[in-house]
């Protein structure tokens, strides 16, 4: 988005929740970078950067301070900041959970009502794949996520996800783990085939780093493929997203 144009920056502009001067919260496509590498994809981050530049003047790179991530084949919610001050300030809430995030995911196998997930996992840079290893080994980070599942048709369920940890891949691989690969997620061995890799960053809250308003951003996925099979669950997860997921383990959200 070096040379942008007035269309360029309105086909943004519809894909941004919330900005002002210190956030911006922005949906994320499937397949799209968060932050640019070897590939030299574009990433989001750089479009981010390349919005706020052309639509206020401003010279020079715009300062935009990337939070969390989010996997490339997922796509969802995702705050950025526009002041250092912000990013700090969202970092630390991020650590001290209190920026939530919260998935909902399509999945295979027989699950229960709710569950908790805690494991070890190892990330292999070279290969980029995440396993899941024994804790006495010492060599893994904990990763730990709380679910509800909402509805199954056929064999497979829809299920929310809060992260309690932000490890790569840790959804994926845990609920892989768990003998419920995610549909479509070929890497760690869900369903065969062509289609989007079934989970997305649907629940994103946090406090504003400068106002402290409680701010809540609630977007389904697109209703297509796998996700049409669940059209009404997520339409009613839109609205009543604290109602239907209270049973959460380790608490309700808020």
């Amino acid at each position: 988005m070096d040379e942008v144009t007035e269309e360029q920056l309105t086909a943004f502009e519809r894909r941004i929740l919330f900005e002002d001067n210190h956030v911006l919260v922005v949906l994320k496509e499937p397949n799209e970078l968060i932050q640019g590498d070897k590939t030299g994809d574009q990433d989001l981050l750089s479009k981010v950067k390349s919005y706020v530049k052309h639509k206020y003047d401003k010279p020079g790179d715009a300062y935009i301070g990337l939070v969390h991530r989010m996997d490339r084949p997922v796509g969802g919610l995702l705050v950025f900041a526009k002041t250092s001050k912000a990013a700090q300030r969202l970092s630390e809430q991020l650590r001290e959970k209190k920026l939530k995030r919260e998935y909902v995911c399509v999945c295979a196998g027989q699950l229960p009502p709710a569950f908790t997930l805690r494991d070890f996992l190892y990330k292999d840079t070279k290969s980029n794949m995440v396993t899941i290893v024994p804790s006495y080994l010492r060599k893994g980070k904990e990763a730990i996520l709380h679910a509800q599942k909402i509805a199954s048709v056929g064999d497979t369920n829809l299920v929310c996800i809060r992260l309690e940890t932000g490890r790569a891949h840790q959804i994926r691989v845990q609920m892989a783990g768990f003998n419920s690969p995610l549909i479509f997620d070929q890497r760690y061995g869900g369903e065969t085939g062509r289609g989007q890799i079934a989970l997305w960053g649907m629940r994103l809250s946090f406090d504003h780093p400068i106002t402290k308003k409680h701010m809540v951003f609630v977007a389904p996925p697109p209703f297509e493929g796998i996700w049409q099979t669940y059209q009404k669950e997520l339409q009613l997860l839109t609205g009543q997203w604290p109602t239907i997921i209270e049973q959460l383990p380790e608490g309700t959200l808020d």
